[in-house]
């Protein structure tokens, strides 16, 4: 799963993704690539009871997307190719005053964007519908659905704002909707305001469109990463933070792609590993290795807050909270499996 980090010049979009990667990827007009552990306490307190030889975190790849230079540019043939091939869109606005003096308008960037995306997925619709006509006449059910979506495109909605049965998302998925995926805006703020929300005004905007908002100081997450990890908590305390907002930003882009972590342990290895939420086990022991998801028989699982509750694993089956669970079990975040399988 990748998530796309987009947005306008000068708003601080590659000064964040570097934060986040430990690039020094310089802010041109390319695409530049990385990959970012998610942080998890919950690996921390496993590794702390089995003292594995290694301990791995899930990862997350993140994509700078070079985005439009300015108000009504748009979107080059590069980035929207690169808009593809990402799951998610995680959007830097602008909430800081720019060097030559004029003010943060993150509403204003949220709408353009977005409406770079209504008009791609509306030159989509009115393509394939135009096509259709011409193979069909009138009156199909594919067409009915895209007049459904041509409408709602054409009030500037996106169509992560539109309700949708399971039929129809199975049918949009394979149409590569832009406006269809998920979004999280990103506020960059100045330093004074590193601790503050986002503000009420942008945070209703983006619930308008089925957006998720968080703010942070890019620079500050900058400066951060640089730090000895001994000597951030007090520069932390200083700006009034309690953790960096480096591992807000990347729970909520986790969430956003709709993730969640189940775990194996031993003394050789504790590991999370990212599954979509209300994948079953055998999809789960895929995510670990191709022949435990062709030959899965049985799934031991305890969810970690009983595991901890029990304080070993030997005192979590005395109690019975290791359970054998089948095909059709759905991993819940937090899961400990240990997966039984024959090839």
């Amino acid at each position: 799963m990748k998530a796309g980090l987009v947005g306008y010049a000068r708003t601080g979009k590659t000064t964040l993704f570097n934060a986040l990667t430990g690039q020094n990827a310089g802010a041109r007009a390319q695409v530049n690539l990385g990959s970012i552990k998610v942080p998890d306490p919950r690996i921390d307190a496993l590794s702390a009871i089995y003292k594995p030889r290694k301990t791995t975190y899930a990862e997350m790849r993140f994509v700078d997307v070079p985005g439009p230079r300015g108000k009504g540019s748009g979107l080059d043939a590069e980035a929207l190719r690169a808009l593809l091939e990402v799951d998610a869109f995680c959007l830097v606005v602008r909430g800081f005053k720019a060097p030559d003096g004029a003010l943060a308008d993150p509403a204003r960037e949220i709408a353009d964007f977005d409406a770079e995306l209504v008009l791609s997925d509306l030159d989509k619709v009115e393509k394939r519908l135009d096509r259709l006509r011409k193979e069909h006449g009138k009156g199909t059910s594919e067409q009915m659905e895209l007049e459904r979506l041509r409408a709602h495109l054409d009030r500037g909605a996106p169509l992560r704002a539109m309700a949708l049965s399971d039929s129809e998302e199975k049918e949009l998925a394979h149409h590569d909707f832009l406006s269809r995926r998920p979004l999280l805006v990103v506020v960059n703020v100045e330093e004074e305001r590193a601790a503050e929300a986002a503000s009420p005004p942008v945070v209703g905007l983006a619930r308008e469109r089925s957006a998720g908002v968080l703010a942070l100081c890019a620079s500050v997450e900058a400066e951060i990463a640089r730090l000895d990890p001994a000597d951030q908590p007090e520069f932390l305390k200083s700006l009034g933070l309690l953790e960096p907002a480096r591992a807000r930003f990347l729970r909520a882009a986790y969430a956003l792609l709709d993730l969640i972590s189940f775990f194996t342990v031993g003394e050789d290895e504790v590991r999370a590993w990212p599954v979509h939420r209300g994948d079953k086990a055998p999809r789960a022991a895929g995510r670990i290795h191709s022949d435990l998801e062709r030959g899965f028989i049985r799934a031991e699982a305890v969810h970690y807050d009983d595991f901890i509750a029990a304080g070993s694993e030997s005192r979590a089956r005395q109690e019975g909270k290791w359970r054998l669970e089948g095909k059709e079990y759905v991993v819940r975040d937090g899961d400990i499996l240990n997966i039984r399988f024959a090839v």
